[in-house]
């Protein structure tokens, strides 16, 4: 604890950002840093707790108070030693995970939680800028050879562990350039790429070996991984999108969020496509199915885009401003949140559910009809009840459906493996992260579901642990937080 009194005295401050007028018409990153006397004040808002809650938050079992404490004092080397203790990617976790640690911070329980995740982020920041974050190879190596399938945080962070510990890794890609959802999924103005591309080079400098545009399955066959590498990792995430099964659905115009999202930052990249890939917002109206984080990386894209009117529609109701009776500390706290796309423009509506869409005879979606639904309780579960005369036409050139994933995909390699699968269609895994395969492991949101970069962050590091055991016998690589 930095500062005895510093929760009291020093009330929490919004992280820095950009004007909306600025930043509507590029790609950077909508947040700045704070100024160094204000981040030392944030980090004293950190109280002596007793029991620190934000450890039962966090996924990874960050540190928080030691490097809140650190930054009060101006020892940031110190500070991002015990940041990569237990993150090996603060600077994706800082800039992109939801905080849950925030939600179970102890001054939450009265008054605003401490910023952790703007401290986390600033730390990583001036590390790399002041050269504290070099390669560190490892010194010996045991000869063992190990395969990741999937290169987004969780196949990262297993592999990062895996090399850290000796063994010789390489991780296989599908698409043509490393990262997974945070190469293509995750926005330009939320994670730019350079920070990503900087870590790549580390880990390749580490001696991470990198295969692209190989898809296992087809490209290279699941005999041929078994047989070249003493052990694999399936990191593929959970891809197959939650669709939308109304009257209409087949008109064009209507995708996924994540195709969109795809061709949006192939184009930030500098990437040539030809006209029938596009999928662009410009001079549209834009309706966006899903309340969620993914819906609102739809928002901000399609307004940097030039759309015409952007409505995002949510089937729950919206959430309140202050924790409800039922929604108590140290638990997430489920209340109405603006993010920066948000404050950027576009309507948000609550409590609609879709029923159909109608085009012209050209076979493109003109119009979203809805109607407004309340949730009821019905024998234990919650049902949408639809309002009478409720309903409602909304003007619809470019639907894009976020309403999130319903697990991984099982026609490929996981059939070709005879994996077992659990009953929500996960990859099943035992205590050691092994699946039903002997020597065949699994990751992040492929064993997990739809989750949270930290917890694939988190399954990751775990997973490598298991994997260490497996071919050595014992492992020096941490244990899994829980």
């Amino acid at each position: 604890m930095g500062k005895p009194t510093g929760f009291i005295e020093i009330a929490r401050k919004k992280m820095p950002g950009r004007a909306i007028a600025e930043r509507l018409h590029d790609w950077q990153e909508v947040t700045l840093p704070y100024p160094d006397a204000a981040i030392k004040d944030q980090a004293a808002r950190c109280m002596d707790c007793g029991i620190p809650f934000c450890h039962q938050g966090c996924p990874l079992g960050n540190l928080i108070p030691d490097w809140n404490d650190l930054v009060y004092r101006d020892r940031w080397k110190s500070a991002i030693d015990r940041l990569h203790a237990t993150n090996n990617f603060p600077e994706f976790t800082g800039r992109l995970c939801p905080a849950p640690c925030e939600g179970a911070c102890v001054l939450g329980i009265n008054n605003d939680p401490v910023t952790i995740k703007a401290v986390e982020v600033q730390i990583i920041d001036r590390a790399f800028d002041e050269g504290w974050v070099v390669a560190d190879p490892p010194d010996v190596r045991t000869g063992k050879r190990v395969a990741v399938v999937g290169s987004g945080p969780a196949g990262l962070a297993a592999a990062a562990q895996l090399n850290r510990a000796g063994h010789w890794v390489t991780v296989i890609e599908r698409a043509d350039k490393i990262g997974g959802l945070l190469r293509y999924g995750i926005p330009e103005f939320k994670l730019e790429k350079r920070f990503l591309d900087r870590r790549l080079a580390l880990l390749a400098e580490e001696g991470i070996m990198f295969r692209t545009n190989a898809n296992v399955g087809t490209d290279i066959t699941v005999d041929d991984l078994r047989r070249d590498f003493d052990a694999v990792v399936l990191a593929g995430g959970a891809t197959r999108p939650r669709d939308l099964p109304v009257p209409g659905r087949d008109l064009k115009g209507i995708h996924f969020a994540m195709d969109y999202l795809t061709l949006a930052n192939r184009r930030c990249d500098g990437e040539r496509l030809a006209d029938a890939d596009v999928i662009t917002a410009k001079d549209r109206h834009v309706v966006i199915i899903g309340g969620g984080d993914t819906g609102a990386d739809c928002l901000g894209t399609a307004l940097r885009q030039g759309a015409r009117s952007v409505r995002q529609l949510e089937l729950l109701p919206q959430p309140p401003s202050e924790r409800a009776a039922n929604n108590p500390w140290p638990l997430w706290p489920n209340i109405f949140r603006v993010s920066s796309a948000h404050e950027e423009g576009g309507e948000r509506l609550y409590s609609v559910a879709t029923t159909h869409f109608s085009g012209n005879e050209a076979g493109d979606v003109t119009t979203l009809h809805a109607h407004h639904v309340r949730m009821i309780q019905r024998d234990g579960r919650s049902e949408f009840e639809a309002m009478p005369e409720s309903d409602e036409k909304l003007p619809a050139d470019l639907v894009l459906l976020a309403m999130g994933f319903v697990g991984p995909e099982t026609n490929t390699m996981v059939a070709q493996l005879g994996l077992q699968v659990t009953e929500r269609g996960n990859v099943w895994r035992d205590a050691n992260w092994m699946t039903s395969a002997p020597g065949v492991f699994t990751a992040g949101d492929m064993q997990r579901g739809q989750s949270l970069i930290v917890w694939a962050i988190a399954d990751g590091r775990s997973a490598a642990r298991g994997v260490d055991l497996y071919l050595m016998g014992r492992s020096d690589l941490p244990a899994p937080v829980r």
